[in-house]
């Protein structure tokens, strides 16, 4: 097997470097860098040099590093294609249940909507694009946050806490530990009113090489009543299997 170039070793060592910034939540010295990739300071250090010239890391008055604002415009732009990558999925999903499909992502302790084909009934749900809303609450959300290890997806709650935005709204922390298990296990999140009163939610994590997303159907509780979220479960769970698929290609 031919080995690496010094270049193309590099290039991976500073994505892996990037992406450990990002597990770490965005900051971190070198020591946490070196235990989580396995790298050597001096390594790291040779490293942190290319990337802040490049201003794709920036250091803190603590000596720490932290991810730079140049990758705000990478990941603008990647988030503007995932959507695009998901709306073949979106729109066969809108075709199987005659509701609006959307897809989310984690964004610091919100999930952010980046795509979304609308229903093609009058009187629907509709989430604009860009739009941040609550974790503990929405079925993008808890999907997103059954992604997370155990202990991440706590701690997200604890700064967030569980604050009452409907009188659905799951507020008691034990519950919701016993939701998001239940999510973990079925493979996919309900909200029944919790973000908006008379609106019903099915939503799957999407995991993969490309991190998690969330996709979900949302619609009016007149027309998603028990029966029609029976029915659309394992098509919802089904479209988000093809989607990992397509992202994995």
């Amino acid at each position: 097997m031919t080995e690496p170039s010094s270049g193309v070793q590099a290039l991976t060592r500073g994505v892996d470097l990037l992406e450990a910034l990002a597990d770490a939540g965005g900051e971190a010295g070198v020591s946490e860098l070196a235990g989580r990739t396995g790298l050597a300071p001096g390594t790291i250090h040779r490293l942190v040099r290319t990337l802040l010239h490049a201003g794709y890391l920036r250091q803190l008055p603590s000596r720490r590093y932290a991810l730079g604002p140049r990758l705000i415009r990478l990941g603008d732009s990647a988030t503007r294609m995932l959507g695009r990558w998901a709306t073949p999925t979106l729109t066969e999903l809108v075709a199987a249940i005659g509701e609006t499909a959307n897809l989310a992502v984690l964004d610091g302790d919100h999930a952010v909507y980046v795509a979304q084909v609308p229903s093609p009934h009058s009187v629907r749900v509709f989430a604009e694009i860009g739009r941040r809303v609550p974790v503990h609450c929405t079925g993008v959300g808890k999907a997103l946050l059954s992604a997370l290890p155990a202990a991440e997806a706590e701690t997200l709650l604890a700064r967030t806490g569980l604050p009452a935005v409907t009188p659905s709204t799951v507020t008691d922390p034990d519950r919701m530990r016993a939701e998001l298990a239940a999510t973990r296990e079925r493979g996919y999140a309900t909200d029944d009113g919790e973000q908006e009163p008379g609106v019903r939610c099915v939503a799957v994590p999407v995991v993969g090489a490309h991190g998690a997303v969330a996709l979900s159907v949302s619609g009016p509780e007149g027309r998603m009543d028990a029966a029609a979220l029976r029915r659309a479960v394992p098509l919802v769970v089904a479209a988000g299997e093809r989607l990992r698929t397509a992202l994995a290609a």
